[in-house]
C-alpha cells in the first residue's frame, strides 16, 4: 500500500472549517466553529481516515486485523477500508456470546464490506495486550502474519497522522475541542496545535485513565508530552455507548438549530460539554472555541 493508492480515495482534505452562528456563545461572546472532518471521505468518517491512513501504508497490501465492540466505529472503517482498497480485514469482536446471534446492523455492515469477523469472550478480549494472550488470539483467528491496529486504532503511527488535524488549525481557533475515546485523534491534534492555541478533551467513557492513555501515546510517538491541554471529565452519560433522552433532545435540538447531523456517541457529548462550559464562563469573551466533528451519525 502506497500513498498514492490512498490518494485514489480521493479523501477532502484539509476539511472545512464552519462557523456557526448559536445564540448560546454569541451571548457570552465566544464564537463557535466546527471542523468538518465528518467530510472527509464517506466511508472513512472523520478521524477514522486520519488514523487508519498512515497504518493502511505500513501494512502495505499484508491482512489488517483489529479490535472492537459490537458497535465499534473503528472495526466499520476498517472494514470499509478493506473493501475500498482490496485488503482482507479480519475484526476481533468482545464477546463471545455474539457469536451464536443475528448481527447488529454495524457488524452486518462490516461482514458486507468483506471482514471476516472473530469474536472471542470479554476475559481473553481484556487482556488482549498481553503477549501470550495476543499470541493465542491471532493464532485462533488464523491470522498470524496480519498488521494488527489495536482497537480504536489508537497507535504511534495514527497519532502521527492526527498531527494533521491540529495544523490544519493553527491561526485559526484559540481552544479546539474534541470528544475522546482511546485517546489517539487527541494526543495527535494537541502536539499539532500552535503554542498560543489549547486543546480540550472531552472523554466518552468514564474511569478517568485517559490522561495517562494519551501521555503514553504522545511519548510513543512523539518522545514525549506535546501541546497544551486538558481533559474535562463531566460529560461521558455513562460512559461509552451510553446515551440519555437528554442528550438525544439536546442533540436533535443542535440539528434543528444548524443543519448539522450530530452522531451520538461522540461528537454530541462533545457539543453538549461545550454549551455547559460556554454558560459556566469557562472561555474568555472574543474566544474562538472549534469543535471536531470526529464522525457522522450511523445511518444504519
Amino acid at each position: 500500500m502506497t500513498s498514492t493508492d490512498l490518494a485514489a480515495l480521493h479523501a477532502r482534505l484539509p476539511s472545512p472549517l464552519q462557523e456557526i452562528e448559536d445564540d448560546r456563545f454569541t451571548r457570552r461572546g465566544v464564537r463557535l466553529l466546527l471542523k468538518r472532518d465528518d467530510s472527509i471521505h464517506p466511508d472513512l468518517v472523520g478521524n477514522k481516515w486520519r488514523k487508519l491512513a498512515p497504518n493502511l501504508t505500513a501494512a502495505a497490501g499484508r491482512t489488517l486485523l483489529t479490535f472492537g465492540g459490537a458497535y465499534s466505529n473503528h472495526l466499520r472503517a476498517t472494514a470499509a477500508a478493506g473493501r475500498l482498497l482490496r485488503l482482507p480485514t479480519v475484526g476481533v469482536v468482545r464477546g463471545d456470546e455474539l457469536a451464536g446471534r443475528p448481527l447488529n446492523p454495524s457488524l452486518a455492515r462490516c461482514v458486507s464490506d468483506g471482514m471476516r469477523l472473530h469474536f472471542i469472550d470479554r476475559s481473553t478480549y481484556r487482556r488482549k495486550s498481553e503477549p501470550s494472550a495476543l499470541e493465542a488470539i491471532l493464532r485462533a483467528a488464523g491470522a498470524e502474519d496480519a498488521f494488527m491496529v489495536p482497537e480504536g486504532g489508537s497507535n504511534a503511527l495514527a497519532v502521527r497522522g492526527c498531527r494533521a488535524l491540529g495544523e490544519e488549525l493553527r491561526g485559526r481557533a484559540d481552544v479546539v475541542a474534541a470528544a475522546c475515546g482511546t485517546g489517539g485523534t487527541f494526543a495527535g491534534l494537541a502536539a499539532g496545535l500552535g503554542p498560543d492555541q489549547r486543546a480540550l478533551g472531552i472523554p466518552v467513557l468514564k474511569g478517568g485513565f485517559l490522561t495517562a492513555d494519551i501521555e503514553r501515546l504522545q511519548r510513543e510517538a512523539f518522545g514525549g508530552r506535546r501541546g497544551d491541554w486538558s481533559l474535562d471529565d463531566r460529560f461521558h452519560f455513562g460512559g461509552y455507548a451510553r446515551t440519555t433522552p437528554g442528550l438525544d433532545a439536546f442533540a436533535e435540538d443542535f440539528e434543528g438549530r444548524h443543519g448539522v447531523g450530530v452522531e451520538r456517541l461522540y461528537v454530541a457529548k462533545l457539543l453538549y460539554g461545550l454549551v455547559a462550559l460556554v454558560e459556566e464562563g469557562a472561555f474568555e469573551p472574543g474566544s474562538r472555541v472549534t469543535a471536531v466533528i470526529t464522525g457522522a451519525p450511523y445511518d444504519g
